[in-house]
């Protein structure tokens, strides 16, 4: 299959073959991964055989190579641009195929009802966007449908109405934000998200959108293209009422706290001081760090459609990992603000026997327990 015009798109010319994408790799350690052999084959006979390299699907696209590639190549778009071969050519794995058909169906990639979306929400008064408000809260496909992430929609929800602030969301209409639809290859998928999410946002006329997922945040951020929009990501509203003193805690948690970065709220997006401000804000609460922090931190494993297939490696993941360095530090609770990396690190914690050591929470999660 000719990859030409892959090559010249992504200016992979630029590459000096230094390694610090595969040395920062955290895939490559423990599978056949490694982007900086991808590229020079590319270069040097840009044909390649995507369908025999499986260990495509297991990058994360977390961009630590991006991060750190001293030429801006931006390794990790070749790797979504193979998988765009993969996609057009039918050969995926079913997992993935699935989460797409889900998507395009009902608008998430679980393929649950669209009429059950807002079920997160029973029982609490939650205004519809578009009767007018100034925050619209895009509250994501796990957060609406995960049993266990609900929780954190409903205590940002909480949060946000006991601090005034004038929020709605789009109840049933809400639709998958794309951002993994366009990391597993599917362009044409994610372009139709774009034009349609698009469309629908700006019509409620909000002038700030939130997002719970760091996933949300970074693709209505960087790739939808709200000029006019200003967009947050929970952790940088919260903390802002907090500064400004509309939210107020009133009961302590008395915890020893460590936060894990997700990679696309801190190192794709630059946010690691919000969430920490809101956890040294709560009662009681005494935050350490782990050794892998901010821009250092360890990817959950749970990005760049990851959460729909294996990979190369079912034994060893890096979750495993994380929630090791993380009992490591003596907390009580690993808090995170990010679904993916909630429901990837709470498995990780039962896998490795370390439910009496450490539970996992979402920050808003701990805020609640404090309001």
């Amino acid at each position: 299959m000719k990859t030409e015009p892959i090559t010249e798109q992504l200016e992979l010319f630029g590459c000096i073959q230094c390694g610090k994408c595969t040395g920062g790799c955290p895939l490559a350690r423990k599978t056949e991964l490694n982007i900086r052999s991808m590229i020079y084959n590319m270069l040097v006979e840009p044909e390649l055989d995507v369908h025999a390299h499986p260990e495509l699907w297991d990058c994360t696209t977390c961009f630590t190579c991006v991060v750190r590639c001293p030429k801006d190549v931006r390794p990790a778009e070749l790797i979504i641009s193979l998988r765009g071969q993969l996609v057009e050519s039918g050969r995926i794995p079913e997992t993935i195929g699935t989460a797409l058909m889900g998507i395009f169906r009902q608008g998430n990639p679980n393929g649950m009802a669209r009429e059950d979306r807002s079920a997160w929400a029973q029982g609490m008064e939650i205004k519809d966007a578009r009767q007018g408000c100034s925050v619209l809260y895009h509250v994501g496909c796990i957060p609406s449908y995960d049993l266990r992430v609900q929780p954190v929609a409903r205590a940002l929800a909480r949060a946000l109405t006991e601090a005034g602030v004038d929020f709605g969301t789009l109840g049933t209409d809400e639709n998958c934000c794309g951002n993994e639809v366009r990391r597993m290859g599917e362009e044409g998928l994610f372009e139709m998200l774009v034009e349609e999410n698009g469309e629908l946002i700006r019509s409620v006329g909000a002038d700030r959108l939130v997002t719970t997922s760091p996933h949300c945040f970074n693709t209505f951020k960087n790739e939808y293209g709200f000029d006019d929009i200003e967009v947050l990501h929970y952790t940088q509203l919260v903390a802002e009422l907090i500064e400004q003193g509309r939210l107020k805690f009133t009961k302590e948690v008395k915890a020893k706290v460590t936060y894990h970065d997700p990679c696309f709220l801190g190192k794709q997006n630059g946010v690691f001081e919000e969430p920490r401000a809101i956890i040294k804000a709560i009662p009681g609460v005494e935050l350490v760090e782990m050794d892998r922090n901010r821009e250092r931190s360890l990817c959950c494993e749970g990005g760049g459609g990851r959460m729909w297939v294996e990979g190369t490696n079912k034994e060893e993941r890096l979750a495993f990992q994380r929630v090791h360095e993380a009992a490591d530090t003596g907390a009580e609770i690993l808090a995170v603000a990010c679904p993916f990396c909630l429901l990837t690190l709470v498995d990780a914690v039962k896998v490795q026997g370390l439910e009496e050591r450490l539970k996992v929470m979402d920050i808003m999660e701990i805020v609640n327990l404090a309001l």
